[in-house]
C-alpha cells in the first residue's frame, strides 16, 4: 500500500517553518543529494526527486495553503 509522504517531513521541517527557512532547507538537501554529487546513487536521485516535489509545494504559498488544509 502506498503511503504518501509529509511534505514538511520530506525537507525535514516544522509545520511553522517560515518560507526563508524551507528555501534554505530545500537548498541544503538538494545540494547533498544533487544526482551530480551522487553519480549512480539511486537512493540519492530519489530523495532528491522528493525533495524537489516537497518543494514544489511548500515552496508556493497558494499550494502550501491547500497542502495545510487537505493535505
Amino acid at each position: 500500500m502506498y503511503m504518501k509522504q509529509d511534505y514538511y517531513e520530506v525537507l525535514g521541517v516544522s509545520r511553522s517553518a517560515t518560507d526563508k527557512e524551507l528555501k534554505k532547507q530545500y537548498r541544503t538537501l538538494v545540494k547533498k543529494y544533487h544526482p551530480d554529487t551522487n553519480p549512480g546513487d539511486q537512493q540519492a536521485e530519489q530523495k532528491f526527486r522528493e525533495v524537489q516535489e516537497a518543494y514544489g509545494v511548500l515552496g508556493d504559498p497558494k499550494k502550501r495553503k491547500l497542502y495545510d488544509q487537505y493535505g
